[in-house]
């Protein structure tokens, strides 16, 4: 294992990265919040099911 190698690498990758503009994160959180309120939906209905069906939960 080569650090001093590995950690160059580790640095050049963060003086490439950007801070993403207001739009880009917005999107991005959006898109996010959307994937969690569809897991949450997917996992109430798993519920809902699993109560109405004989011998569940």
């Amino acid at each position: 294992m080569q650090v001093p190698k590995e950690l160059g690498a580790y640095t050049r990758v963060l003086k490439l990265a950007s801070t993403p503009s207001w739009e880009e994160f917005s999107r991005v959180a959006a898109i996010a919040g959307v994937g969690v309120i569809l897991v949450g939906i997917l996992g109430f209905l798993i519920f809902v099911l699993m109560n109405f069906v004989p011998g569940g939960a």
